[in-house]
């Protein structure tokens, strides 16, 4: 399924990233995948990028707050990541709380907080 909305698999974990303002088939069509996703794939954190957004309306948020509530019925973790002040300030000015919604900074403090670790670097061999 093609939703215009790319989601990533690392692991047990999917990373989606919205590119642009979310209509509403759009929305619905990535609700429904990342739904499926999590029950079909065992999936237990599901990270949302919105580092892309330039605004956030009442729409998205309440997008977001609706997938972080199927994700916690599914057992799944949701946390959204790279909200940018601009995003933030426009939230609280309208009144906007993205309730039951964890954050992070990025995705990197998003997929440690869902217990993902980067390989550690090879030490130098000795010759």
């Amino acid at each position: 399924m093609n939703t215009g909305v790319p989601i990533l698999r690392l692991g047990d974990i999917l990373l989606g990233g919205l590119l642009s303002d979310l209509d509403d088939k759009t929305a619905l069509a990535f609700t429904d995948e990342l739904t499926t996703r999590i029950a079909n794939e065992g999936i237990r954190g599901v990270i949302i990028d919105i580092s892309r957004l330039e605004i956030i309306d009442s729409f998205v948020a309440r997008v977001l707050m609706q997938l972080a509530g199927i994700g916690r019925l599914l057992g799944t973790r949701m946390i959204v990541a790279g909200m940018r002040p601009a995003v933030a300030l426009t939230l609280t000015e309208l009144g906007l709380q993205l309730t039951g919604v964890r954050t992070a900074l990025n995705a990197e403090q998003a997929m440690e907080l869902l217990g993902w670790r980067r390989p550690a670097e090879e030490a130098p061999h000795a010759f």
